[in-house]
C-alpha cells in the first residue's frame, strides 16, 4: 500500500550500507548503524531549504505579532472575518503558514518507511524490497551487544514489520539507554526552538506548545520508544543531532544577516543626514524620523529689530493722565529734545484771535 514510501526509504539505506559495508564489512553492525545515521542525514539535507523557509516564516510572524493581537481582540466575536484579516495580514507579509508545518510532515513518511523496513529484516526472506536475500542475511546477522537492529521491547501488529509480537526483555539493556538519550536530545531540541520565541508575540496557543514539545514529546520518546526497534531508535538520535547542529548554522546566520541590515539602513540614515550646522541641498527630503532642522533668523533682521526697539519711545502723558493731541506731538518732542529749558515762543500753541466786530 505504501510501497511509493518504503522503496524509496530502502533503496537510501541501500546505498550508504554499500559505501559502508566496503569499508566494515557487509555482516558489520557499525556499517548498518551508519547506514542508517546517513540516510537520516541524506533526508535531512533534502529538507534544509524548506527548514531555512520555516525559520525566516516564524521570524516574519513574530515581527507582526502585535498586529495579530490586534486582529484577534477586535474581531474576537467573529471568527469568519478574523480569519480573512489574518490571511490578508499573512499575505502582505509573504508568510505560508504551511511552509512551517511542511519539515516536519516530510519527515514523517520517512520514519513510518524505516520502521516497517527495518521490521520486515527476518531470517529466511528472500527480499526486503531493495534488498535481496543476502541483503536480509547481512543485516539479520549484524548485532550490537548481541541485539539485532531489527528488534524491539515489544513488538505490535500495528507498527508494521513481522517481528513476533509480545516483551523482548533481553533487547531492554540496548534499548533503554537509547531511549533515555532520544528523550534528553528531544529536549534539548525543543529548548533551543523556544529559546528563538519574542515574548512579546507569545499566545495561549503558543504556550500549550511549548509545554508539549518541552516535556511531553520527550515523555512519549521514553513511552512508545519500547515499541521502536533499536535501528529507529538510532535514527531519532540522528535525527535529533542534525537539527540541533542545523538549528545552530541557521539561526547564527539569520542573525547575521538580520545584523547586517541593520548596520547598512543605520549607515544609509547617517550617510544621507544632513550634518550639525549644514544647510539641507535644495529638493532633499528629510529622513524618517528625522527632525527639521530650526530655521535661525538672519542678522540685519536682527540688528533692524534691536534698532526698531532701540527707537520706540514710551507714550507721553500729561499730568491729568491723558496722552497729548497728536497735532502738537512734533513741536513737543523738539521741545522735549532741547531739553525743555527753553521757552516757547508767545504766538507759539495759541489759537489767532478773531476780528471783533464793531
Amino acid at each position: 500500500m505504501l510501497d511509493f514510501i518504503y522503496y524509496p526509504v530502502s533503496f537510501i539505506l541501500w546505498v550508504w550500507h554499500k559505501v559502508f559495508g566496503f569499508v566494515f564489512g557487509d555482516d558489520n553492525a557499525i556499517a548498518w548503524i551508519l547506514g542508517i545515521v546517513f540516510l537520516t542525514f541524506t533526508v535531512r539535507g533534502i529538507m534544509f531549504k524548506p527548514f531555512v523557509n520555516q525559520v525566516r516564516s516564524m521570524k516574519k510572524m513574530q515581527d507582526f505579532a502585535p498586529e495579530i493581537k490586534k486582529i484577534q481582540k477586535k474581531y474576537a466575536n467573529d471568527r469568519q472575518r478574523q480569519a480573512q484579516e489574518m490571511q490578508r495580514l499573512q499575505r502582505e507579509h509573504g508568510v505560508n503558514p504551511l511552509g512551517s508545518c511542511l519539515p516536519l510532515l516530510l519527515q514523517i513518511p520517512v520514519f513510518i518507511g524505516l520502521n516497517w523496513v527495518l521490521r520486515n529484516f527476518q531470517a529466511g526472506r528472500e527480499s526486503n524490497y531493495f534488498f535481496d536475500e543476502a541483503g536480509v542475511n547481512s543485516y539479520v546477522n549484524a548485532k550490537i551487544f548481541g541485539v539485532n537492529l531489527g528488534d524491539a521491547i515489544n513488538h505490535l501488529g500495528m507498527m508494521g514489520g513481522t517481528g513476533e509480537s509480545g516483551w523482548n526483555w533481553e533487547v531492554a539493556p540496548v534499548a533503554v539507554p537509547l531511549m533515555i538519550v532520544a528523550a534528553v536530545a528531544t529536549h534539548f531540541t525543543a529548548r533551543h526552538s523556544v529559546a528563538r520565541q519574542n515574548p512579546a508575540s507569545a499566545t495561549q496557543q503558543t504556550a500549550v506548545m511549548n509545554k508539549l514539545t518541552l516535556w511531553i514529546f520527550p515523555a512519549g520518546v521514553l513511552v512508545f520508544g519500547a515499541f521502536f526497534p533499536i535501528g529507529l531508535l538510532i535514527y531519532w538520535l540522528a535525527n535529533n543531532g542534525w537539527t540541533l547542529g542545523q538549528q545552530r548554522f541557521v539561526y547564527t546566520r539569520i542573525d547575521k544577516e538580520e545584523e547586517a541590515k541593520k548596520a547598512e539602513a543605520q549607515e544609509k540614515r547617517s550617510t544621507l543626514a544632513p550634518k550639525p550646522g549644514q544647510k539641507p541641498q535644495p529638493g532633499q527630503k528629510p529622513q524618517p524620523g528625522q527632525k527639521p532642522a530650526s530655521q535661525k533668523k538672519p542678522a540685519a533682521a536682527k540688528g533692524e529689530s534691536a534698532e526698531s526697539a532701540k527707537d520706540a519711545k514710551p507714550k507721553q502723558t500729561t499730568e491729568n493722565g491723558k496722552a497729548p493731541k497728536s497735532g502738537g506731538s512734533a513741536r513737543g518732542g523738539a521741545w522735549a529734545k532741547n531739553g525743555g529749558n527753553q521757552q516757547r515762543p508767545t504766538g507759539q500753541g495759541k489759537k489767532p484771535q478773531g476780528r471783533k466786530r464793531r
